[in-house]
């Protein structure tokens, strides 16, 4: 029971490797609310789910202070949320690009504008943050998503800094996964699929309990002196 009488949030907690965390974080013991637009996708106690949009600002104010008033704290935050939308440059619109930015970049900042400060003020607490072997690399025809995930490795090491700079015992970490088996990838053809698993070391995809296995290692004391961090789950990906 590693997260005994904490507090997590969950962004993207409905399915695919954000609902994978939530359900491994209540089994060890954290109350877990699921953050997402899209319906829950499964049960689990210990994990109760919150609808939000987390490009509304005044949504997120309004999340945050729901579960301060509920708990009195947040111990855990995963920014874990996101989505695609590929194309080649030449042929990415601007709704493409911007709705890319605002959910898998801005939206991160929406939450963690509010629950990196309280965590600060309560001396204590873990941020990690869902990036990508993408927003490392870079990859053709993601060009919104490659700039969004390099920039929530960027949010990883600045939050670092600015909330433990006074002493708190704030920690603020990074997940690069690589391909994992979740539902977005599960309309890829399956010699594209084939390809990407050639393309690691190991020769397979990642598995989502793979993924939610390592954020659980960073929530936990297990991780007590690591901070500022990419953790590349990637399977020894090669782009």
């Amino acid at each position: 029971m590693r997260l005994q009488g904490k507090v997590a949030v969950v962004t993207g907690g409905a399915r695919g490797l954000g609902g994978c965390m939530c359900q491994l974080f209540a089994k060890e013991g954290a109350r877990v609310i699921a953050v997402d637009l899209g319906e829950m996708t499964y049960q689990a106690e210990g994990v109760e789910f919150y609808k939000l949009n987390i490009t509304d600002v005044d949504g997120c104010k309004q999340f945050y202070d729901s579960v301060i008033e509920k708990y009195g704290k947040i111990d855990i935050l995963v920014n874990n949320a996101g989505i695609t939308r590929d194309a080649m440059t030449r042929k990415m619109t601007d709704e493409m690009w911007d709705i890319v930015i605002d959910v898998d970049l801005k939206g991160l900042f929406n939450l963690t504008r509010y629950i990196g400060p309280q965590m600060e003020a309560k001396g204590s607490g873990a941020i990690v943050n869902i990036s990508s072997v993408v927003g490392e690399y870079g990859n053709i025809g993601q060009a919104n998503y490659a700039a969004a995930k390099a920039g929530v490795i960027g949010l990883t090491k600045t939050w670092a800094k600015e909330f433990a700079r006074k002493g708190a015992a704030v920690r603020v970490n990074c997940i690069a996964p690589g391909y994992t088996m979740t539902d977005m990838l599960k309309t890829v053809p399956q010699d594209l699929l084939d390809k990407f698993a050639s393309m690691t070391m190991l020769g397979r995809l990642g598995q989502p309990e793979e993924i939610a296995s390592a954020a659980l290692f960073l929530v936990s004391d297990e991780a007590s002196y690591v901070t500022g961090q990419v953790l590349a789950v990637n399977g020894g990906m090669r782009l």
